[in-house]
């Protein structure tokens, strides 16, 4: 029986992507050409609990001082998203839009890999100006989530 992680490097695979395998874990960074941009993805899996997790990095770093407007504008992003979420790392700026899938003592297939990976990509790319603006301390957050979602 396949492992998890033969799942994932199948699929991926069979979909032609390019990627690399992670020596220290299970887990493969690959490249995405959004229509706003480009950046890092990883697929990641956790054999013993059961999860796969999909990644997208935001290409750039936000800077210390516009960290709480982009706080707030993924706190207004993911109000009402059903499936991801984006997250920060306070530390360093880094922002990332999360999927990802319980499939313990369950068959994982490539249907389920592919909606989890294009949810994804989708969000980060649909949101990606909106982050850039506020990394850059171009707009407010409000304003930035207004020019994405609309005004209600």
């Amino acid at each position: 029986m396949a492992t998890l992680f033969d799942s994932v490097v199948r699929y991926f695979t069979n979909e032609e992507w390019y990627f690399i395998k992670m020596d220290s874990r299970p887990t493969l960074q690959m490249n995405f050409n959004g229509s706003n941009g480009k950046w890092v993805c990883y697929a990641t899996v956790n054999e013993e609990k059961g999860f796969f997790s999909f990644y997208s990095v935001c290409p750039v770093n936000v800077p210390e001082n516009h960290r709480d407007v982009l706080a707030e504008f993924i706190t207004r992003a993911n109000y009402g998203m059903m499936i991801g979420n984006f997250e920060m790392d306070y530390r360093d700026g880094e922002v990332r839009y999360k999927t990802s899938l319980d499939v313990e003592n369950t068959e994982i297939n490539d249907i389920l890999i592919e909606n989890l990976v294009n949810v994804n990509l989708l969000m980060m790319d649909r949101y990606l100006p909106g982050i850039l603006q506020c990394a850059y301390g171009q707009v407010s957050a409000e304003v930035a989530i207004q020019s994405i979602e609309g005004e209600g």
